[in-house]
């Protein structure tokens, strides 16, 4: 077996992808970000799950420090900022929609929309290339 790569204990590529993400809030924060489009600090400490201050700080300065986002000064009001989701954080797309469709599909208690899951087992693709609209006409089936 080759020599571990420095920082991971195994060199195993799962224990890469733990050692990256983490914990639940970072993919929680990634979820916010690639799949319901927030931006803006106060927007991801609004998320449901009741985040904190220092955890939600602490987060965001290991995902910039991955490279899976960048931070920059809001257009509008220069003392703000705006986290966007880099390329290689865009990457993690579809392992989050995999996740959330597994979660769907499986919690007793999920709130989301039963024609989410069902819509994306039977089309991935559209999902992966536009998460946030195929996940607005799934939520929107189940108002309707």
């Amino acid at each position: 077996m080759p020599a571990a790569k420095k920082g991971h204990d195994s060199g195993c590529p799962i224990a890469f992808v733990l050692e990256t993400l983490g914990d639940r809030w970072t993919l929680l924060l990634l979820r916010d970000l690639l799949l319901f489009g927030k931006q803006r600090y106060s927007e991801l400490l609004a998320s449901d799950e009741g985040i904190a201050t220092n955890i939600l700080s602490d987060r965001l300065k290991r995902l910039e420090g991955s490279k899976l986002i960048e931070r920059t000064p809001d257009p509008g009001d220069g003392r703000q900022v705006i986290y966007k989701a880099t390329r290689r954080g865009k990457s993690l797309t579809p392992i989050l929609l995999e996740i959330a469709a597994w979660g769907a599909e499986h919690d007793e208690n999920t709130l989301a929309p039963k024609s989410f899951s069902e819509r994306f087992f039977k089309n991935r693709e559209a999902f992966y290339e536009n998460p946030q609209g195929e996940l607005a006409k799934a939520f929107s089936e189940e108002s309707s």
